[in-house]
């Protein structure tokens, strides 16, 4: 069954789920996966028509959509081109011309009599059929032909009656007769692999109807590794459980996935079960349920030649770590294998990996500890306190706050671990936007059990206390109280010190302590007054312990560059970049570092460098939190705005709000809504523009001060272009703030963008601001402010020129505007040739210039303007008048009216201008 894809409108807000009875994907084979073989197909074409060549071998693993292909492929070719399709399998292989029977069949009696007469039959009856035309044939399982069906295959190639697309695993598995073909290089072998990630997303983007989330492809993709018949399957069953959303017209995933009960999905996989060796289905067993195993542990279970032939067969891959862990390649294979396992079969696998011996907590890392847990839950059996809690701490480090929960269900206030356990609660309830839970989980613990713990978990609760409290209202502004009430209990110093040397339990305390300081005040943009103790805790002369000295690294970084230090900021990124193994394995560390890396390329100017930023690496995880997976995009769109390409910004911002769409609460929802308001203001759509302002107006909450200056600066922006006289007004007292508490960065570019027909007030206080910064984006507002106040057309020149190596078109746009105005108005012909081409070339990559010149060539008329191109390109008058059909006098008049308005006195000075 086939159904036209689904054609939900654009705008629309509501999140719609396929009902069951609908299938988008229907069971003719992979005829999506054609959207993404482009190359594939040309390639076989090419060769079908190349002289001298006899076809091509398809080759590719199962599931590749190879007959898809082929059809495709042979199709395109166009109707003056006949087709037969040949089918062999297993039992035809036994059977002498067991898949031309149907050609059999139509032999005469006397045709029958012998091998050369059924070869001289069978060819006859194709040319025949074929009425001169050209003849392909489709030949599907070619590894499981008969060697008479061969021989006539061969003949009827080598007399030029047809040609062939020969489909086979490998072209090892193609009839002898054919591999001489391809040794002589008549049959060209096209190779289908599994899909890359762009492929992926063209293949799903084609099946749905309309835009991905990225965070889709990419689970989409870990789990099936770019099979294209899996990727249909899981579809389907996504779509049939409710997970695979359309919202906002984008496709989006409601929750993790979880295939157990899916149905032809695991259909597949007892397909492949059914050919496995009973030893090398104890082995998937094993890493279905563990997750994964060192390579020693396994070896001994199972033995090394198992081992290395299903790792030789593709099944398995063998991490490069000192424990070489070993996991299954195909991840949905344990998804569903592991659905099928009985409590009692999962608990016997348990049993013969641990041996009768429990893990040791303190030699487990995060993952280990998370696959240890959930195998144990899936077991039913009881999960220890103590792992419990170790358990839901490393889900915390690594971002899964629900299986965090999961884990502190059973722990009871009587247990020694309860009081880690609500720590790690609160911590899991934050995560899920949920600061209320949160401070709820903390509320149970009395001071006087606070004050019985000891210095690093007092530390420890203290800073989780702080983080809470900075998400409510009501109790952000006693932080810095309770991190002093927590300093006098355990006898710390104001400055942080305790008298006593890391790594003593009170030294770590202590930067436990400094660190919930650092990072309240980045919460609140407190940045100026904690630079010099951020820089003496990032000082490896002053700071011994390398996990504080990191963290106090990546804050002052975002310190650094709010303040006016870009340049100091990108050094110290680099440096702590290449420090980050200096701390060893630290989860969450890396993340924290990218998302602060980010910030300081963006206030830099570095919008390019952000994009590789936003975009994850080819190691990364998949993302467990919803929000977390719409981050990539989110960055991505902002990157684009602040570079003011609303165009490329509109598709990353809309999948990114649509999977943010649930979760109103979030900050992250307003950042994606302003960054699209500005992105469809810079577009010049001021009806969307205006929708998502308003929509940012319904929502609200506390939010971290770098998701504040994001949200600010784009809606106020947005508001500027879309003409409210107040936004400028409101940009400016924002800079004023932001310069009386240091942040004269953040000043600059608010500044920046408000002095679009600014005064020379503004331009004074721009070029104050700019006197405290640093880097290429500092000399940009620095030029623009001087220029602008004394109509110098070559120092915009100069600033037209650092903002075109950022690649900010807007601000260059802006400077060669102004510089093309000032020119004209002092005679200066040189420089309006040179402003009027950076115009022309700028403007083709916007959609609105920021600033239209006052005598610029949109006040040219139609006439005018082919005149004058005309005159450029060395036509006389004269001639210009034949090309017209106008007078010669009516050619001089135009012209006069374009040296006039051009500001300028002959045909030489009009390159560049037009």
């Amino acid at each position: 069954m086939s159904v036209e894809p689904l054609n939900w409108g654009r705008g629309s807000t509501q999140r719609s789920v396929l009902p069951s009875s609908v299938a988008v994907v229907n069971n003719d084979g992979q005829r999506w996966s054609v959207a993404a073989r482009t190359a594939e197909v040309q390639a076989i074409q090419h060769a079908l028509r190349e002289p001298g060549s006899v076809g091509v071998a398809l080759t590719g693993a199962r599931g590749m959509g190879k007959s898809s292909l082929a059809r495709m492929a042979v199709a395109g070719l166009g109707p003056d081109v006949h087709t037969v399709q040949f089918r062999s399998n297993l039992a035809g292989s036994r059977t002498p011309y067991g898949c031309l029977s149907f050609l059999l069949a139509r032999l005469p009696a006397a045709a029958m009599a012998s091998p050369t007469a059924i070869l001289q039959g069978i060819t006859s009856l194709i040319r025949q059929d074929s009425a001169g035309r050209d003849c392909v044939i489709t030949l599907d399982s070619a590894a499981d032909i008969d060697d008479m069906s061969a021989g006539v295959l061969l003949n009827i190639l080598l007399t030029g009656t047809a040609r062939i697309v020969a489909i086979a695993p490998e072209t090892g598995a193609l009839p002898a007769d054919f591999h001489w073909l391809l040794g002589e290089r008549r049959l060209t072998e096209v190779r289908l692999e599994n899909l890359t990630e762009q492929q992926t997303r063209q293949v799903l983007v084609s099946m749905l109807g309309h835009r991905v989330a990225s965070s889709l492809v990419r689970t989409y993709h870990s789990m099936v590794g770019g099979n294209p018949q899996l990727l249909r399957a899981l579809v389907a069953e996504q779509l049939q459980c409710g997970n695979l959303v359309l919202s906002d017209a984008v496709w989006t995933l409601q929750d993790k996935v979880v295939l157990s009960g899916a149905t032809s999905l695991e259909d597949i996989v007892r397909s492949r079960w059914a050919r496995e060796r009973p030893e090398c289905r104890e082995v998937i067993e094993m890493l279905a349920c563990s997750r994964r195993v060192p390579l020693v542990k396994l070896t001994d279970l199972f033995g090394a030649d198992v081992i290395a032939d299903m790792e030789d067969a593709g099944e398995l891959t063998v991490g490069t770590s000192d424990a070489r862990w070993v996991t299954l390649r195909a991840q949905y294979l344990g998804e569903v294998v592991r659905s099928w396992l009985s409590i009692a079969r999962q608990r016997e696998l348990r049993g013969r990996l641990l041996d009768g011996r429990e893990p040791v907590i303190s030699a487990m890392s995060a993952e280990d500890l998370l696959d240890f847990a959930a195998w144990t839950r899936e077991c039913e059996a009881d999960l220890e306190p103590r792992l419990a809690v170790a358990a839901a701490g490393a889900a915390v480090q690594l971002f899964d706050p629900r299986f965090a929960l999961s884990c502190l269900e059973d722990l009871q206030p009587s247990d020694p671990e309860w009081i880690t356990g609500q720590r790690y609660k609160a911590e899991a309830y934050l995560l899920l936007d949920l600061p209320d839970r949160a401070w709820a989980a903390l509320e149970t613990i009395s001071s006087k059990q606070l004050q019985a713990l000891p210095p690093v978990e007092q530390a420890l609760l203290t800073g989780t206390r702080c983080r809470v409290m900075a998400w409510l209202p009501e109790h952000a502004g006693r932080v810095p109280e309770v991190l002093q009430e927590t300093r006098l209990r355990l006898g710390i110093n104001d400055d942080g010190t305790c008298g006593v040397p890391w790594p003593s339990p009170l030294a770590v305390a202590a930067h436990r302590l400094s660190l919930s300081g650092f990072e309240y005040k980045a919460f609140t943009g407190d940045f100026a007054s904690m630079v010099p103790d951020l820089e003496r805790a990032a000082d490896p002369q002053v700071t011994t312990d390398p996990w504080f000295r990191m963290q106090a690294s990546i804050i002052l970084m975002t310190a650094l560059s709010i303040t006016g230090r870009e340049v100091d900021a990108l050094e110290l990124m680099r440096a702590t970049g290449g420090h980050l193994t200096d701390v060893g394995h630290a989860p969450g560390l890396r993340e924290s570092y990218a998302l602060h890396r980010f910030h300081v390329l963006l206030l830099a100017g570095q919008w390019r460098r952000c994009l590789e930023v936003a975009s994850p690496g080819s190691d990364r995880a998949v993302f467990v939190l919803p929000q977390h997976a719409a981050l990539p995009e989110l960055l991505t769109g902002i990157s684009y705005v602040y570079a003011g390409r609303g165009a490329e910004a509109l598709d990353p911002l809309l999948s990114a709000i649509a999977q943010l769409e649930p979760r109103p609460g979030n900050h992250m929802l307003r950042e994606a809504c302003a960054a699209i308001a500005l992105a469809y203001a810079q577009q010049g759509n001021a009806v969307e523009s205006r929708s998502y302002l308003d929509r940012l107006e319904e929502l609200s909450g506390p939010c971290p001060f770098t998701a504040r200056c994001v949200i600010e600066f784009c809606s106020l922006l947005a508001a500027r272009w879309l003409g409210d006289p107040s936004a400028a007004e409101k940009l400016e007292a924002s800079a004023r703030e932001d310069m009386a508490k240091g942040r004269y960065t953040r000043a600059g570019i608010s500044l920046l963008a408000a002095t679009v027909n600014g005064t020379d007030r503004q331009f004074a206080l721009m070029e104050e601001a700019s006197h405290h910064r640093q880097g290429p984006l500092a000399e940009v507002s620095r030029l623009v402010a001087v220029g602008s106040r004394t109509g110098d057309a070559k120092v915009l020149l100069e600033a037209a020129e650092h903002a075109a190596g950022l690649e900010l078109d807007a601000v260059e746009a802006r400077c060669a505007a102004l510089a093309l105005d000032f020119a004209r108005q002092s005679g200066d012909t040189m420089s309006a040739r040179t402003a009027q081409g950076r115009l022309d070339r700028v403007s083709g990559h916007l959609a609105a210039l920021p600033i239209v010149p006052r005598n610029g060539n949109p006040l040219l008329t139609g006439r005018e303007r082919q005149v004058a191109r005309l005159a450029l390109g060395g036509a006389s008058n004269r001639e210009i008048a034949e090309e017209m059909g106008v007078s010669v006098r009516t050619v001089e008049g135009h012209l006069y009216q374009v040296f006039t308005k051009l500001g300028v006195t002959s045909r030489g000075d009009l390159p560049g201008l037009i």
